[in-house]
């Protein structure tokens, strides 16, 4: 790819500053779990799995920072919430002996490595699902800035045009903090994938044109019961596809299924700053005084869902039993 999300080197964890695309490319350099907690919880670096991947490298800092390790971990673990992945590689750290600053670095080393191989294979696995002709629509960004690389419902995409298939992406603007306009499109141009943007409300219209012929999107949770947080928008994007018969798929890695959640509804769901909604790049654009409901995520329910596709193959109804002999294999 032509540009790196996050690497560590010199002592730091170097991250590229998300909040500043497109206009610039400027990196971000933490070197203790609580600056890493803090890039993290302001957006520094989003995505499910890069989330999990920062934090790894974060509280592999905390010994060389003199933090305390158990309040350098929970401190990365309230910075985001929902998304599971993070919980996943501090459980994962949290079990290295001994806590030097070495051990915990060449583990979190191997956390970055497997989150590239699995995005890898979750775009090879995810190949034969995507129809050649029609169009692939996504939502938010779940590529390469949110990864350690490649990405996972992009990463279907990148796999789908290596392999030759014709397929035209489509991306949502993600509102309000703009992921598909200032992330998405951006990442897919800088490696020459033509992409088209549209409105968030323009998305079912689309859909019923027939021009689409799969959405796909990434997870910052799974349920044991197949329902699925991601980025708030994602939940009428799987109804609008439903109503137009068009599969709706969610690609990720087995990181990000929770079997300790039974159902959607027993994952948290992050509650974002009014601001958000009421700014835009620090201007006013909402009525004073207007309240705010601003929910980071939001729940799709499994019976929209057509497919899971991850590292280790493609999950389909029930998925209580699909996912569960995933995370066996």
């Amino acid at each position: 790819m032509s540009f790196r999300t996050l690497w560590f080197e010199d002592g730091a964890l170097h991250l590229l500053d998300q909040r500043r695309l497109p206009e610039r490319a400027e990196i971000v350099t933490v070197r203790s779990a609580r600056e890493t907690a803090a890039a993290i919880r302001e957006m520094v670096i989003r995505g499910a799995p890069a989330i999990g991947c920062a934090a790894a490298y974060g509280i592999a800092l905390a010994p060389r920072a003199g933090e305390d390790f158990d309040q350098a971990r929970q401190a990365l673990l309230e910075a985001r919430p929902t998304a599971v992945n993070l919980r996943w590689a501090l459980e994962r750290l949290s079990r290295v002996q001994p806590r030097t600053f070495e051990a915990l670095k060449a583990e979190a080393d191997r956390v970055l490595a497997e989150d590239l191989a699995a995005c890898r294979a979750i775009g090879r696995n995810g190949v034969a699902l995507v129809p050649t002709g029609k169009g692939i629509l996504t939502h938010c960004n779940a590529g390469g800035l949110a990864t350690s690389g490649y990405g996972t419902a992009l990463g279907v995409v990148r796999a789908a045009r290596e392999a030759g298939k014709k397929c035209a992406v489509f991306a949502d603007e993600t509102r309000p903090w703009l992921q598909g306009a200032r992330l998405t499109a951006w990442e897919l141009l800088q490696d020459g994938i033509p992409v088209t943007l549209l409105p968030d409300v323009a998305a079912a219209s689309l859909l019923g044109s027939g021009r689409i012929g799969c959405v796909v999107v990434g997870a910052d949770r799974i349920a044991h019961n197949g329902d699925t947080a991601n980025k708030v928008g994602t939940y009428p994007l799987a109804l609008a596809a439903q109503a137009s018969s068009v599969p709706f798929y969610v690609a990720a890695p087995t990181s990000t299924i929770d079997l300790r959640a039974r159902s959607g509804s027993e994952i948290p769901i992050e509650q974002r700053s009014p601001l958000e909604v009421t700014h835009l790049a620090g201007a006013r654009i909402a009525a004073e005084g207007v309240e705010v409901y601003n929910p980071a995520f939001d729940v799709t329910p499994a019976r929209y869902i057509s497919a899971i596709v991850t590292e280790r193959g493609v999950a389909r109804a029930p998925f209580e039993q699909s996912l569960s002999n995933l995370l066996e294999t």
